[in-house]
């Protein structure tokens, strides 16, 4: 890695999760801090599992520290719920979370918004963080828009393979696009926007969230 002099070094690094296990392994009383955090911190996560409404209570309470606005909040925790709905539709059909939820979220964020959930990410100026943390009040709504479009078309339609299951994908984004062609047109202003709904120069990490959304797994 690139040290402070601008040499290239080799360099010893840990992922997050080995450098736990390096601290549950030092003997020194001085680590005794950090093993309490972290058994505290695996407790709340059972909690969390066994009681999920503690999740959401955690989210909105972080979202608020954070600085989002109320309305904000109360639209991404409904774009949860779309996400959860339109997944939840996708598994009934016996797709398989990970690479096919990657592909058919790709195809709705590139037929509504212009963009792959990883060109989406790169025109914010984002590298680990959320993208839909990220993402402006118009832009969550439309997204929900094109998610919830999808699912009510799958299950009117009812899809018997993955071509299927793209070609609702799109016809779902599509609504969303005309709407948000529509708005731009009536308004003068883009949509998509590198903006995020506090700042333009303030992004939010939140890759630690409990709401897996499959956006990033691509």
């Amino acid at each position: 890695m690139m040290a402070a002099d601008g040499k290239m070094r080799p360099t010893n690094c840990m992922t997050t999760e080995q450098l736990f296990r390096l601290i549950q392994s030092v003997p020194s009383p001085k680590a005794e801090p950090f093993k309490l955090w972290m058994a505290q911190v695996a407790r709340e996560r059972l909690d969390e599992i066994k009681d999920p409404e503690i999740s959401i209570n955690r989210a909105l309470f972080n979202y608020r520290q954070l600085g989002y606005s109320e309305s904000w909040i109360n639209q991404r925790l409904k774009s949860m719920e779309i996400r959860k709905d339109l997944t939840d539709e996708w598994k009934k059909h016996g797709l398989q979370d990970g690479i096919q939820f990657a592909t058919l979220t790709d195809i709705i964020y590139k037929t509504w918004a212009g963009k792959t959930a990883k060109e989406y990410k790169e025109f914010k100026g984002l590298k680990k963080e959320n993208l839909r943390d990220n993402m402006t009040n118009q832009e969550l709504v439309l997204n929900m828009l094109a998610e919830l479009s999808t699912k009510e078309i799958s299950e009117s339609r009812d899809p018997h393979n993955f071509k299927d299951h793209i070609q609702n994908a799109v016809d779902g984004a599509t609504i969303a696009k005309n709407a948000r062609t529509e708005l731009e047109k009536k308004t003068g202003k883009k949509i998509v926007s590198p903006s995020n709904a506090l700042s333009n120069d303030r992004l939010i990490d939140t890759k630690a969230s409990v709401f897996d959304e499959d956006e990033e797994s691509k």
